[in-house]
């Protein structure tokens, strides 16, 4: 979608944009003339008061850029209230959340536990925005239990929850050319930012063999994604569970590794969200639009287990919801009260129709001393991974 399509912001929000853009281009003058696109992506959301993150505009539901699953529908929390209980009992009465949104899902978490005498004695919310928690805090007020970090603690017995999390994570672009691999830097050339190509760092190196099978078989000119941070992410999660018992499950849009970097997607996954539109410009004012990209579970898999965690599961979302149980929680509400029913149905339908958000989202269950419950299992396709 051309730029020039996209709704035009107010003039507060050009003016927050215009001096993000500053700060990029003076990083890159810092850097020596240009920056690897996954830190172009991280001060473009995460740049303190002026990131798309950690700015003030509203990010989720109908006045911002996306709808995530929480807000569809209540019965997508209660549902994980459900699966975490199992969890929880083998290992300790503890919830965490990375990057909690709105608080939705914390809250229907919540609720549902205190319908169902499911115990909870902290749920802890990871938050890096300080808009975010402002707004969760609110939500969230009649929920004693709840506390607030900015990073991982050291060690953690419970459950992790992280919806939507891992594909805002920064990541670096590679092409490959006639000479081989390439990295797709960031410049900041004739007042705009562009790509510059560069030399592979052995780091970056390194993750491509690991994270593309078969890279030097791909096509000229095939750009995609290299998923260091969220790799990292992996690392720390398994850091701080590898010391006890405990479970992250991990919601989001992706591949496994051979399903990811086929043709059909020879210029990567990469999309920008701006006020409900999806455009693939991610130089489109920065701050104001969020920047994504598909997870590929097979390599946050593979780093999990690198770092000793063990690889439960792996489904998409409607086989996670309909072994989970979804299905009995919408029938608590009489299917004869139409104006009640029809709206929760229509919204549970979302959530599983593989037309919807069913076969695209995915959900990978990891863990440390605890096992799968017998539903959950039943489900598994970790074997495709």
């Amino acid at each position: 979608m051309p730029a020039m399509s996209l709704p035009q912001p107010d003039q507060h929000a050009q003016e927050a944009s215009a001096a993000l853009t500053r700060l990029i281009a003076a990083d890159i003058a810092q850097a020596g003339g240009q920056i690897s696109f996954a830190r172009f992506m991280e001060l473009a959301l995460y740049a303190p008061r002026l990131g798309y993150y950690t700015g003030g505009s509203a990010k989720l539901g109908t006045a911002g850029d996306f709808v995530t699953a929480p807000e569809l529908t209540p019965l997508f929390g209660a549902t994980l209230a459900h699966v975490a209980a199992a969890f929880m009992e083998q290992s300790a009465p503890h919830l965490m959340e990375f990057g909690a949104g709105t608080g939705r899902l914390a809250l229907d978490v919540l609720t549902e536990a205190q319908r169902s005498g499911i115990p909870i004695e902290t749920y802890t919310i990871v938050e890096l925005s300080g808009e975010l928690r402002a707004r969760q805090q609110e939500l969230l007020q009649g929920f004693p239990q709840v506390r607030w970090l900015d990073r991982l603690p050291p060690s953690f017995d419970g459950v992790v929850l992280g919806n939507e999390v891992l594909d805002a994570m920064p990541v670096h672009l590679v092409r490959h050319g006639a000479a081989g691999w390439k990295e797709l830097a960031v410049t900041w050339t004739d007042g705009r930012f562009a790509y510059a190509e560069c030399a592979l760092t052995p780091h970056l190196a390194a993750q491509l063999k690991r994270q593309v099978p078969d890279a030097d078989k791909l096509p000229v000119g095939y750009t995609t994604e290299l998923h260091g941070v969220a790799a990292g992410y992996m690392a720390s999660l398994a850091g701080m569970l590898g010391a006890g018992r405990g479970a992250a499950l991990l919601f989001d849009y992706g591949f496994p590794a051979h399903e990811y970097y086929v043709p059909a997607r020879s210029g990567g996954t990469l999309m920008c969200h701006y006020r409900h539109h999806a455009h693939p410009d991610p130089f489109f004012l920065p701050g104001l639009q969020d920047l994504t990209a598909h997870v590929d579970f097979t390599a946050m898999a593979l780093a999990a287990q690198d770092a000793g965690l063990e690889v439960l599961g792996y489904m998409s979302q409607a086989a996670f919801l309909v072994a989970a149980g979804i299905g009995e929680l919408l029938l608590r509400t009489d299917p004869a009260d139409a104006k009640a029913y029809l709206p929760q149905a229509n919204a549970v339908q979302k959530l599983v129709s593989p037309a919807e958000m069913g076969e695209l989202f995915k959900v990978l269950i990891l863990g440390h001393g605890v096992a799968l419950p017998d539903a959950l299992a039943r489900a598994d396709r970790s074997h495709r991974l």
